[in-house]
């Protein structure tokens, strides 16, 4: 918060140049290499694309935004060398991380040197619940996404021999326990419960494990690419075991790897904002642009857009204002009208759970 300070009294005694005033930096931050380069991806074209159509209306407060792309690779120490990069380039909002592994560590570095912080993407509940004033999501957090995934396999498959496997990441291991957590809070009991390691090939010690215990729905707390070869190295065996996971698999990519193998798999995701009415318009832009804005393209979109008009309420893009005016205020976005409570979460509708069908995925139907 110092520095938050520091900057006030330096606009105050208009020390800030005048070049430095006709454009207000921003970033996003997340994997832009590495096997979660598909969110990255994502993120980077939700970010560009709201750069773009914020200066063609006119910029901010009469300023033009300068968008800056970060790396993390969705690795802690990576995504805190990016903060105190981003920092020390001027970035004053950043509409990141990804991984909430890198979020968590990087959002210590926000807070320490005053930058506001909005993840698309982490929900991990420590981010919020741990973090400063400044760190904020327009995502939802993994107590409510494992609560839905626990009550789901409940009602639906009240008989169904479960095992819940972790990464042992921030996001993995949060999601698995807190459906675990939930789970258990409704009298059903696992058959297994263990971790696995992210970014190996080979998991058929694990799959044989599954299968010698005659599972039949398999709780994943993890990434797509390692899901994915789960799930093709579950059907090698002839087995038909059911995947559920949560919104980390919100990307072709998946689909990509399983391919038919993927048929059926479940995951929770918030309510597609592709099919909100407020983002149609934008929807159009991007696929005129031929970005299919899945996943969460459109949750870094509306990130920019909360910060823009906190800004616009704050009347100054000085970070402690808009931080302010983010706490205070109400702002329309493509997820639709949001607001965040007092840790910085935000107001929209929880989880609702999706399958994977024909190479795509949408609503759950029960058959």
């Amino acid at each position: 918060m110092k520095k938050l300070l520091m900057a006030a009294a330096v606009a105050a005694f208009g020390l800030v140049g005048t070049a430095q005033a006709e454009t207000v930096k921003i970033g996003t931050a997340g994997p832009m290499t590495g096997q979660y380069a598909s969110f990255g991806a994502q993120m980077k074209a939700g970010f560009e694309m709201a750069v773009k159509d914020i200066n063609a209306a006119g910029g901010v407060l009469g300023k033009k935004i300068e968008g800056k792309v970060y790396d993390d690779a969705c690795d802690p120490k990576q995504a805190v060398a990016v903060a105190n990069k981003a920092v020390s380039e001027g970035v004053s909002f950043m509409a990141g991380h990804f991984c909430s592994g890198s979020s968590i560590p990087a959002s210590k570095v926000y807070e320490e040197e005053g930058v506001v912080m909005i993840s698309p993407a982490s929900t991990n509940p420590k981010l919020t619940d741990e973090g400063g004033p400044n760190v904020f999501r327009v995502c939802g957090r993994d107590d409510q996404q494992g609560k839905t995934a626990a009550e789901f396999i409940a009602k639906e498959f009240p008989n169904a021999r479960v095992a819940i496997f972790h990464d042992k990441t921030a996001y993995g291991k949060g999601l698995a326990d807190e459906m675990r957590k939930r789970f258990h809070e409704l009298g059903k009991k696992e058959v297994l419960y263990g971790a696995y390691t992210a970014g190996e090939k080979d998991y058929s010690a694990l799959v044989s494990k599954l299968k010698q215990n005659k599972i039949d729905i398999l709780y994943l707390g993890g990434y797509h690419t390692e899901a994915g070869l789960i799930v093709r190295q579950m059907r090698d065996q002839g087995m038909k075991t059911r995947l559920m996971s949560g919104d980390a698999l919100v990307t072709q990519e998946y689909w990509n790897i399983t391919g038919p193998a993927g048929e059926g798999t479940l995951m929770t995701f918030s309510p597609d904002p592709r099919k909100n009415p407020a983002a149609a318009e934008v929807v159009k832009k991007f696929e005129a642009a031929g970005i299919n804005p899945e996943g969460y393209v459109l949750y870094t979109y509306a990130a920019v857009q909360a910060w823009k008009q906190a800004a616009e309420q704050a009347k100054s893009t000085d970070p402690a204002k808009v931080m302010e005016a983010l706490h205070k205020g109400k702002f329309k976005t493509v997820l639709g009208e949001l607001s965040f409570d007092k840790k910085g979460d935000v107001s929209l509708p929880g989880y609702v759970v999706y399958e994977w069908k024909g190479g795509k995925y949408d609503y759950y139907k029960k058959q």
